[in-house]
C-alpha cells in the first residue's frame, strides 16, 4: 500500500553522484516502500535537479529511527550555525548584541 506521504521543497546547494557534483533544484521527502534498502517502509530523501538529465539525483532511504536522529542532528547543527551567524559574525544579531570589531 502506498502512503502518498510526499513533501517537496526548493533546495539550493550541490549533490554528488559518482565523481560528479551537480546543482540542486529541489528536495523530496517521502515515506513509502523501500526500493533498495532491505526494509519495509522508509523515509526517502531525494535531492534532484529536474533541469538536468534524469540521473541528476542523489537519494537515500532511512528507517524512521534514523530519520529522527538525522532530524535531531540537523536541528542541533542549524541552531549552532544560527548562533555562529548572529553572535560570532554579527549577522542578524539583536541590536546592542553585535560585538564591535
Amino acid at each position: 500500500m502506498c502512503t502518498s506521504i510526499v513533501e517537496i521543497v526548493p533546495a539550493e546547494g550541490m549533490a554528488k553522484r559518482g565523481d560528479d557534483w551537480f546543482p540542486l533544484a529541489q528536495a523530496v521527502v517521502a515515506y513509502d516502500h523501500a526500493r533498495h534498502a532491505p526494509l519495509a517502509d522508509v523515509i526517502t530523501l531525494d535531492f534532484i535537479n529536474t533541469g538536468l538529465e534524469p540521473g541528476a539525483r542523489a537519494g537515500i532511504e532511512l528507517t524512521l529511527e534514523s530519520a529522527r536522529e538525522l532530524r535531531a542532528a540537523l536541528d542541533r547543527a542549524i541552531a549552532a550555525a544560527e548562533f555562529e551567524e548572529a553572535e560570532v559574525r554579527g549577522k542578524g544579531a539583536a541590536p546592542g548584541r553585535v560585538r564591535a570589531a
